[in-house]
């Protein structure tokens, strides 16, 4: 399948070169790690394979979980004549639902860093978002936003959200439920950036932060800056807690320090962005590295990486106010991590974190941590080997009584794999 990589124009290379160097710390329980990537969790029988239905090629996958406790998995599978598919499907018991397509097409910007999500509304409802390019320049591309009012069986033409109309990046979107009859999401969004003759990127232009709402009838509200100055190609996460929608974002100030910021919905307006912790990394160039978020409640997790002076770690920091601030955050990494990390909430108040550490130059592994609210932290497994590059952004998600992860296979064709793992067998 081929693919735009992102992060080949703005990956700043010491960096990476820098993860190398630095020697990965001992003690870990090593999982029993097949050859096509699949794994199986310390304590043999612990995780459970989900075998999805998707088609040799398929990457990019993502989780998302209903008000019913069901888990919705999606991913982007190739087609014939260099088409490409937006497929989901549902988690009943141990076993997926036949896959449904919400949307395919030919002129799709499809990314490892960047892919599409599904979000479950109220009534039985869906809603979607991919890109398409929206020009002849390499980077110019639209978030695509579609909705379902029949559980996914059929869909609404898709609505571009952002209003500017430049053939320009829009993208590392995050969806949420905004209310009974509309969707909330933000984006990066490169209206401001432009391009140079040659197409390529400007990075002394600023991509923004902005949000919007489309209803049911699939019209998009006018869209709004949350942001002026963000982080080119981090993802975006969000979280609902009690008092409404937090959306976590890598920042970019005018001195390129690139930490990880918060912004929280109040009476209609997004508050200004602060640091969940101020770790003061100076980066010339986009990392590729999103954070993600979890909420339950006004319980607050956000989990993330970064490279400050000079040390690759992944965090994590817990707020007990709805994200108004913030404690220490726990270092959770073995040494030598890759990031690309997710985060989940727990009933006793701690967090699961999941990240990719490197073992070599080009390989890698999907290792999970149990962190407590005080700090103290299991010891780490590892659920899957992966490659550096080609396993994506591996998802996970809370649902019941276990947890599902979902993560793509390395190899040619790349293979999609699911897994459950019980919250009992967590330690």
């Amino acid at each position: 399948m081929s693919m735009d990589i992102l992060a080949s124009r703005r990956i700043l290379l010491p960096v990476a070169a820098l993860c190398l160097l630095v020697a990965a710390c001992g003690g870990e329980r090593k999982a029993d790690i097949a050859d096509d990537g699949t794994a199986t969790a310390d304590g043999a029988s612990a995780l459970r394979t989900l075998s999805p239905p998707a088609a040799a090629g398929s990457g990019e996958p993502n989780l998302a979980v209903g008000p019913d406790g069901r888990v919705y998995l999606s991913w982007i599978e190739p087609g014939a004549d260099s088409t490409h598919a937006l497929r989901f499907s549902v988690l009943e018991g141990d076993r997926w639902s036949a896959p449904r397509t919400v949307a395919s097409g030919r002129d799709w910007f499809v990314n490892w860093a960047d892919f599409p999500s599904l979000a479950v509304l109220p009534g039985n409802r869906l809603a979607a978002h991919w890109l398409q390019r929206s020009g002849g320049s390499k980077y110019a591309y639209d978030v695509r936003v579609a909705i379902s009012p029949d559980g996914g069986v059929t869909w609404t033409e898709s609505v571009v959200p952002h209003t500017d109309g430049t053939q320009t990046e829009h993208g590392f979107a995050s969806l949420w439920p905004a209310g009974a009859d509309s969707l909330g999401l933000v984006w990066l969004d490169g209206r401001k950036t432009g391009a140079s003759a040659d197409g390529e990127h400007n990075p002394a232009s600023e991509m923004t932060l902005r949000y919007t709402t489309v209803g049911m009838d699939g019209r998009a509200a006018p869209d709004r800056e949350v942001d002026g100055r963000v982080c080119d190609c981090c993802q975006t996460g969000m979280a609902m807690t009690s008092t409404g929608p937090l959306v976590v974002y890598r920042d970019r100030s005018p001195d390129e320090v690139r930490d990880i910021y918060v912004t929280r919905m109040v009476n209609g307006a997004w508050t200004e962005g602060r640091p969940v912790h101020a770790d003061g990394w100076v980066m010339p160039a986009c990392p590729v590295n999103g954070p993600q978020a979890d909420a339950d409640g006004q319980r607050v997790a956000v989990a993330w990486f970064t490279a400050a002076d000079s040390t690759p770690a992944v965090k994590v920091a817990f707020s007990a106010d709805g994200g108004v601030t913030f404690g220490a955050p726990a270092r959770v990494d073995g040494g030598n991590p890759e990031g690309r990390v997710d985060v989940q909430l727990l009933a006793d108040g701690g967090a699961l974190v999941s990240w990719m550490e490197r073992t070599d130059a080009q390989s890698a592994e999907v290792r999970i941590r149990r962190v407590g609210a005080d700090g103290r932290m299991g010891e780490p497994r590892t659920l899957a080997s992966a490659s550096a590059r080609s396993t994506g952004f591996p998802r996970m998600v809370r649902a019941g009584d276990g947890v599902v992860f979902a993560w793509t296979g390395p190899g040619k064709p790349s293979t999609l794999h699911a897994a459950r793992l019980a919250l009992a067998d967590l330690r």
